[in-house]
Order: structure tokens, then sequence, then C-alpha cells
């Protein structure tokens, strides 16, 4: 008879290529929270080694790793994570949340950022306590899903999407990060949400901002989002804006949208009206090394004739780098302040003004101070804030080259 105990030990007993033994599951050893500290440590390792913090350099690694860090600046949540291995204080200006202490039901209702339990408004009965708001089947999707459907006249929006299109191809216009939870939606603008494009028709503000015994009530209401897949959406204000801010885009106007817009919002062209001048962009054609090898420099300036005219000697002009320029943009102005809002944009620019000694053809030496080292796409978006009257609202970072919300 056979002994199967003594067989089955002498299996295991001889396993020369240990097909039996157990491996671990590395997956599970390996958790998304050690992958992002082991990531920190050889940023750590890199500054040891190297005694500097990694730069955008022409090294891959070093580049891979100045990228890794900056992406870690950005997220508190990820930092939260590493500020014990933080001994070369990177993460210091990260602003890290508190983290909620939630006890109570109280506690809940207080802590509520999406407003999702409702209720917050002076008077606004419909919060979870209120039974008759409860749906006759449980609702599943959100908000932004749940209310997208066909829209039944999407034929008279279908050419302003083509348009849109073949102006974002052309360059016309361009995409920038939305970077607000839910100040900067304009109606009539266009967006990109979840890779559609979007066109927000209206917004109806059902609950305006305000501040009520200390307790800060923001805006909102529905919208009509007309989609460019043929579906149109009536989803509310914060929602739409919460979700652009993951990932979603703006997409800027044209110039000569930017330029009819801040035409009417600061002075409407009427027949006794009079050209006060015009507002302008300028790309440098200088063949000096030190100027080509500048990315991103742009001239913003006011004249009260032609761009034209104003630059027909630009070479032997201190102001225009004693160089030709080629006009990037120009817009024209009515009934303003044009000396005011060139100003603005100088002091909203103020950190990227070009310091640069330019020597005219007397030996005499300048410093032109209308020279800024920033993309193009963020002067637009600058001038197109002036003209909404939200510039305050707003500052220019110059590390990420974007523009983010004070």
């Amino acid at each position: 008879m056979i002994d199967f105990k003594k067989e089955l030990k002498d299996i295991l007993e001889n396993d020369p290529l240990d097909i039996l033994k157990a491996k671990p599951n590395v997956s599970s050893i390996i958790s998304p929270d050690n992958r992002l500290k082991a990531s920190f440590k050889e940023i750590n390792q890199f500054i040891d080694d190297n005694g500097y913090e990694p730069q955008k350099s022409r090294d891959i690694n070093e580049r891979r790793l100045f990228s890794r860090l900056e992406g870690l600046k950005e997220s508190p949540e990820k930092a939260s994570l590493l500020l014990d291995l933080d001994k070369h204080g990177l993460l210091n200006d990260v602003e890290i949340p508190e983290p909620l202490t939630i006890e109570t039901v109280e506690d809940v209702l207080e802590t509520d950022p999406l407003g999702l339990l409702g209720g917050t408004e002076e008077g606004d009965t419909t919060d979870i306590f209120n039974l008759k708001n409860l749906p006759s089947k449980s609702r599943v999707l959100t908000d932004y899903m749940a209310k997208r459907k066909p829209c039944k006249h999407f034929k008279e929006y279908e050419n302003q999407f083509i348009n849109v299109q073949k102006e974002l191809k052309e360059n016309k216009r361009k995409l920038i990060s939305f970077t607000d939870k839910g100040e900067a939606l304009v109606e009539k603008n266009y967006y990109i949400l979840g890779g559609v494009l979007l066109y927000l028709e209206r917004i109806d503000i059902s609950s305006p901002e305000k501040t009520i015994e200390g307790k800060r009530f923001r805006k909102d209401g529905r919208t009509r989002c007309i989609f460019e897949n043929g579906t149109e959406s009536n989803m509310l204000y914060r929602s739409l804006a919460k979700s652009l801010y993951k990932g979603g885009k703006i997409v800027t106007q044209t110039a000569d949208q930017i330029n009819a817009e801040f035409q009417e919002n600061l002075g409407l062209i009427k027949k006794e009206d009079e050209l006060s001048g015009h507002i302008y962009i300028l790309n440098s054609l200088s063949t000096n090394i030190e100027i080509q090898h500048l990315e991103h420099l742009y001239k913003v300036g006011f004249s009260t004739t032609t761009v034209k005219k104003r630059i027909a000697n630009a070479e032997n002009e201190p102001t225009y780098l004693m160089a030709p320029v080629s006009i990037v943009a120009e817009y024209e102005a009515y009934n303003m302040n044009t000396q005011k809002f060139e100003n603005l944009l100088h002091r909203f620019f103020i950190e990227v003004c070009l310091d640069l000694e330019v020597t005219d053809n007397k030996g005499r030496i300048h410093q032109p101070r209308e020279w800024f080292v920033a993309p193009l796409n963020v002067i637009n978006q600058a001038i197109e804030l002036i003209v909404n009257k939200q510039i305050q609202h707003y500052r220019y970072d110059a590390l990420f080259k974007k523009i983010v919300p004070v």
C-alpha cells in the first residue's frame, strides 16, 4: 500500500527548482506610497551627490528628477506623505492642508466642501434631512453625467465648433489650464472637459456669493453647456468648475474677439469717439545671441500712432533693442486711460521684466523696461483678464509660467 504522507513529504523535500515555494506578491509589497517615497529618496540622493537641486538641464536623468520634484511641489496630498523624508527642505513652501477632525454629525455637516449635503444657503431647505427631495429611483451618476442629454437644436451650434477647432489648428486660439476652482467661468466661452469641447452658453446664478456670520457661501446655479458631440447639460456652476479644475482647459479667444471685447468693456466705439491709441505685442528680430536665446521674449506697449509707423525705425531705437521687430498682436483702444492699462500689464509681469542694457548709436547705455519673458498665450490671457475686470484676482507665477489665482 502507498504511504501518501511519505510520498508527499518526499516531493516537498526534493524540489531543486523551488517550484513549490510560495513567492511573495510584489505588487502588495511595493505600494503607491512606497513608490512615492522611493522616488523622493532618489531626489535626496541626487542633492547629496551633487550639492544642489535637480535643474531643467539637458541631462535626461536630472531633468526627470526636476520634473518629478516640481510635480510634488504642486501636490499637497503627495507632499504631506514625504515630510519625514524632506531633509533638504524641498517642500517647505507647499501648503499642507490641516487634517479634518470628524467626531460628530455636526462635524460632518460643517466640513462639506463639495456642498453635497445641501442646506448651505440662508433659508434653503433642500438638505439631506428633507425627504421630499429624495428621488424615486436611486441616483448613482454624478450631476455632470445625469444631466447630459442629446441637444435638440445642435445644428445651430455645429458650425461654431467647427470654426473653433479650425482656429485652434491655426493657432488663433490657445488651450490653457483651468486653474480656478469656480470664480473664472465666463458665458459664451469655450472649454475642454474630459477631452470634449464645450460651449458655456448660459450661467443662471441662483445663489450669489456672500458671507453670513463669518462663513463664506460660494455662488452657484445652473448652466447650459453645449458639447461638441451633440449633447447638452444643465450641470451646476460649481460642479462644472470643479470638473474643469481636474485637468480641464480654457479655450482662449482670438485676437479679434479680445480686441472687440476690449473696446466693448472699456468704452464702446461711438460715432463721436476718436481712437485713443494702440496696445501692441511685439517680437524681437535681433541677431544678438543673448537676445535670441531668450524664449518667450515680447514687448508690450502703447502707441498713439499706428504700430507699423511707430516701429518703422526700430533698429535705431533702444526701446526696441536696436533691432527690427515684428507685430504679434495689436488692440485698438477707445475712451480709456490707455497708459493706465499699459502700466497694469507691466506691473502684472514685473517679475519677468527683461534686465538688459542696450547701447545706442551714440554709445549711450539704455535699459528698456517694456520687454517681458512670458509665453504669448499668458500675455493674451492677462489682457483678457483686464478686459473682464478679473485681473486683481490673479498673479503671474514665473516659475511655472502660468497665471494662478491670488
